[in-house]
């Protein structure tokens, strides 16, 4: 599937506690590393997950 890179705005399908559903993608690879746009927040998923969890890709 992998249709987002370093940089891409994805939209997640559950929103974070903060409000927000935009998500800066910081890291590719076995892992992906994932960062709140509102708040700051950084999480990290399996490559598997993101993309079980993924909506849509806003932007690349």
């Amino acid at each position: 599937m992998k249709e987002y890179k370093i940089g891409s705005i994805v939209i997640m399908k559950k929103q974070h506690p903060c409000g927000e559903n935009k998500w800066k993608v910081i890291r590719v690879g076995v892992d992906v590393k994932i960062k709140c746009t509102k708040c700051g927040r950084e999480i990290m998923l399996s490559s598997l997950d993101f993309e079980k969890k993924l909506k849509k890709v806003v932007e690349l």
